[in-house]
């Protein structure tokens, strides 16, 4: 960053941190000098089910300058011990560089050792540099990657490098957790008074330390001091305040990746940081954040995204004659929602920019998320909706801090908004094959989005709250013979975005694959015969009606045992560890129903029947109802879930997981049934 009045920050004696701060705490790791212990097995049974344990990550953050202005240098050390094969790929690390234009971020002083116990001495292998190359990974990122040599079950390796950075936007994050073990994880950072950065804490574990000193640092300044220190003179010192940050964290256990949650991001252990501005002696404060009402402006002006809603040449022909078929506002966002799927294929990629423009894209038949819904977005004006694009972030792209600093780099994802005629709106989608109109697909499901209006004034958050539910419905008739053999059949319906991922998994597969699949999850059936409906009508639920046999033995049985849900419900609890530290995010409700009667062999009693079961959630979170309803030669058994949020919080995960404890339980119970006598 160059100041308006050339105004250059040299730190004497070359730069910021040249030597540690008085009272500073040592360096918790000097690199070439390991412990001999850390080689040998004993010491690591804690992490016995870890592939690796990092031993110690220290990171340092700095600023110098030189004659183009502020820099960022930022250190690190690591030291990762092998535990076992699976934990080779530790051996092989990334780092990322950005660029921009002519500039781009510096590494420097690359170099690593693996060390090896053999024969009882440390034998060390040097970092060859042919085992160092470069990789493209976007337009404004590059990957400097390395492999350490001769790593094995036991090795020990450790890295060392420096990365210069003139984008002062770019200050390095700092991630105290991982996917292994972490005995030591620290980070230092010295932060000149002139700098404003918003510092953000990710994660559930505390620090272990976090320390903060003020030192007075002499600076030599060069170019025009008059508004610095009152005087004509061209070259003069001053002194300024560092504030010196130190974050640790010690054996911070590996991050769990948990059944129904977002982005691991979201709660790894973490600093983030983002430049809000600066302010040099005697000036104003400088924000460097935008405002939405400019990221908005900028948007709107922008050649990949506002300008191309004003292209309204293409499709003409092809919308006017869906229209023609619309007799309401939703059957013509319908029709216009149609349009779109089947003119421009989504392929994949998730971007708030369009790849080129959207004629191009129209040309190729493809196009990322934006180029999809843009296109939606300016049909939809076409039509005479009043509809404008909604910026997101994904499910895995992590969450958006609405009430921080606006940040268009939190973004990933755009979808369309539409004003309805009786004063409610609409978010829809058009890039998936069987996502309905008016719904979102699961993985926009992420708290809230960035409405774009034109008048950037009326510009606001809406809430990404799902329009429909996971809904399953069976109704199922069983015929009970005496050796224990069943014929039956199914109805079965998928509603909701059950229908979507139904559909999504029958388009892949076939029918002929998918009940394969259905009944190789059931030892011993035969389906002998089947019918999907409703399978373009994305509004309704998919529906799958089939009939099974399943043999019993080769005698008639004195007593049967059955167990008729498990063969149409969960048998698992998904939750199972006691703890967990961040929400159950299911991404939308849950609506789960299966009804089963059963027809009872001749000459066959009911001897024990299951008791009925109500379950609720606290808060009215959810209930479960099961029930057995006997007749004269018949059996009904009912079994219906309902989960009425789609977030439950980390503190109602203990109630969560024991009402499928004993959900799952009820549902293993068995009814018997005896010969009469």
């Amino acid at each position: 960053m160059k100041h308006s009045l050339l105004f250059y920050l040299v730190v004497l004696l070359g730069g910021f941190m040249a030597s540690p701060a008085a009272g500073q705490a040592p360096d918790p790791i000097k690199f070439g000098k390991i412990d001999e212990a850390d080689l040998k097995e004993q010491g690591f049974v804690a992490d016995s089910a870890s592939e690796a344990v990092i031993l110690c990550d220290y990171g340092q953050s700095r600023f110098i300058t030189d004659h183009e202005g502020f820099k960022l240098v930022f250190d690190r050390v690591m030291r990762i011990k092998i535990l076992k094969k699976s934990g080779y790929d530790w051996a092989t690390r990334s780092i990322s560089l950005y660029h921009k234009d002519s500039r781009e971020e510096r590494l420097a002083n690359l170099r690593g050792f693996t060390y090896n116990l053999v024969n009882g001495q440390v034998v060390k292998e040097k970092l060859a540099s042919t085992s160092i190359f470069k990789e493209k990974s976007t337009a404004n990122t590059n990957i400097q990657k390395f492999t350490m040599p001769n790593v094995r079950v036991g090795s020990v390796i450790e890295f060392a490098y420096s990365i210069t950075s003139e984008f002062l936007f770019n200050f390095q994050d700092w991630q105290f957790q991982h996917s292994i073990p972490v005995r030591w994880s620290e980070y230092r950072v010295a932060m000149p008074e002139y700098f404003d950065y918003k510092i953000q804490m990710r994660g559930y574990k505390p620090l272990d330390v976090r320390e903060q000193s003020v030192t007075r640092t002499g600076f030599g300044v060069y170019g025009d001091m008059n508004s610095v220190a009152g005087s004509s003179s061209n070259a003069g010192t001053i002194t300024a305040n560092v504030t010196n940050n130190r974050w640790a964290m010690k054996n911070v256990p590996a991050f769990r990746e948990e059944p129904y949650m977002t982005a691991s991001e979201n709660f790894i252990s973490s600093i983030d940081f983002e430049l809000a501005g600066y302010q040099f002696p005697q000036e104003g404060y400088h924000p460097v954040a935008d405002t939405w009402n400019k990221i908005d402006k900028d948007l709107l002006a922008d050649e990949q995204f506002g300008t191309q809603l004003k292209t309204n040449t293409f499709l003409k022909e092809q919308l006017t004659a869906a229209l023609a078929k619309a007799t309401d506002p939703a059957a013509k966002i319908a029709a216009v929602h149609e349009l779109v799927r089947t003119s421009l294929k989504y392929n994949g990629s998730d971007r708030i920019y369009a790849t080129s423009t959207l004629r191009k894209a129209l040309d190729q038949h493809s196009g990322n998320a934006a180029d999809v819904n843009l296109l939606f977005v300016a049909l939809l004006r076409d039509a005479g909706f009043q509809a404008n694009p909604v910026l997101l972030s994904t499910r895995e792209n992590g969450w958006v801090n609405v009430s921080g600093q606006p940040l268009l780099s939190k973004f990933n994802y755009v979808v369309a908004h539409i004003a309805l005629p009786d004063g409610k709106e609409m978010l829809a989608d058009a890039t998936e094959e069987f996502v309905p109109c008016g719904v979102l697909p699961t993985r926009c499901l992420n708290g809230q989005g960035h409405l774009i209006m034109p008048d950037v004034a009326q510009s606001r958050w809406v809430d990404l709250k799902p329009a429909q539910r996971f809904v399953d419905y069976r109704m199922v008739q069983l015929t009970l013979d005496e050796r224990g053999g069943w014929t039956g059949k199914v109805h079965q319906e998928h509603g909701g975005y059950t229908g979507v991922y139904t559909r999504e998994k029958l388009q892949k597969e076939g029918e002929k694959k998918f009940m394969e699949k259905l009944a190789s999850n059931h030892e011993g059936w035969n389906i002998a015969k089947y019918a999907f409906t409703q399978r373009s009508a994305l509004q309704n639920p998919l529906g799958l009606d089939y009939e099974f046999v399943s043999p019993g033995a080769e005698a008639p049985a004195t007593t049967l045992y059955l167990n008729p849900v498990r063969h149409f419900g969960d048998d698992k609890n998904p939750f199972v560890h006691e703890d967990r530290l961040f929400p159950v995010d299911f991404g939308a409700p849950i609506d789960e129903t299966i009804i089963i009667n059963i027809s009872i062999p001749s000459g066959y009693d009911v001897d024990e029947l299951p008791k009925a079961l109500v379950l609720d959630l606290p808060n009215d979170g959810g209930r479960y109802m099961y029930s057995v309803q006997p007749n004269a030669s018949s059996l009904q058994v009912t079994s219906r879930l309902s989960l009425r949020k789609a977030v439950y919080s980390a503190a109602e995960y203990g109630s969560l997981r024991e009402f499928y404890a004993r959900l799952i339980a009820k549902q293993a119970e068995q009814i018997v049934l005896k010969k009469k006598s």
